[in-house]
């Protein structure tokens, strides 16, 4: 489990909840199933119209994705693609035929079979990209559900206050409806923030985050790949990748990767 997601969205949760307590409140004061029809499932079964049906049934899985920690390897990565650049230019490119095999990535299989396969570099680049972008495409639309979860959410929460106000005023002379109609009314505006605000946008910007940490690995997978074919020496090509990490990260990785270089 991704552990700054559980503690942002149980810190969020948390201080909500002292809020109340400290404020003089009793968590059930807050708690009201109708709130959570309209709010929630409301808001869920707009996504129908907003997508398709595999993608609103698909979206609490998407939500699920924020919550799991994905490792990118890309000292791993680095190591791997100098190894066969070495490999490559001691032996030949057709050599790299048996180490492929072991390979676990497919999107870095896929590119070296091409250079094993004598394939043109800038064919391997358009393949390789291609793939690139229409993974950044699922994961746009992935991410653009969920933002639009987050903005139906609130939007339902002040449908949910003119129902209740309606209700209020069409029975003022009932004085035991005003209590119920009137937290109807306030309820769903605090659901609707609260779904926006602490499960939505952040789950949306977490997503956003891996998807900007794979596309960066799969870039340099790229170079990688295109410089193994060019027959660079192992040394450039490490400095190339090395490139793509943040400066901090990047001098643990050369000390490790170039000391035998």
């Amino acid at each position: 489990m991704d552990l700054s997601t559980i503690i942002g969205l149980a810190g969020c949760l948390g201080m909500i909840g002292l809020g109340i307590i400290t404020g003089g409140s009793g968590l059930l004061t807050f708690v009201d199933i109708p709130s959570v029809f309209i709010v929630v499932g409301g808001s869920w079964f707009a996504l129908f119209t907003f997508s398709s049906i595999s993608s609103a049934l698909g979206i609490f899985s998407v939500i699920g994705l924020a919550m799991k920690i994905t490792t990118y390897d890309e000292r791993g990565v680095i190591t791997r693609l100098m190894g066969m650049s070495e490999k490559a230019r001691r032996e030949g490119l057709l050599a790299l035929e048996e180490e492929l095999e072991d390979l676990e990535d497919e999107f870095m299989k896929k590119g070296l079979r091409l250079v094993v396969d004598g394939t043109d570099a800038e064919i391997i680049r358009s393949l390789m990209e291609t793939e690139l972008s229409q993974m950044q495409g699922r994961h746009a639309d992935k991410i653009s559900s969920i933002n639009m979860w987050g903005t139906l959410a609130p939007g339902l929460g002040m449908l949910g206050t003119v129902i209740g106000l309606i209700g209020m005023l069409k029975n003022l002379e009932d004085k035991s409806a005003l209590g119920p109609n009137m937290a109807v009314a306030l309820i769903t505006t605090l659901y609707g923030s609260m779904m926006a605000n602490l499960i939505m946008i952040p789950v949306a910007g977490k997503l956003k985050t891996k998807d900007a940490a794979e596309t960066k690995l799969k870039e340099m997978q790229i170079e990688g790949v295109l410089s193994i074919q060019a027959g660079d020496n192992p040394r450039i090509l490490a400095m190339k990748l090395l490139s793509y990490l943040e400066p901090g990260d990047r001098k643990a990785v050369e000390a490790e990767v170039l000391k035998d270089n």
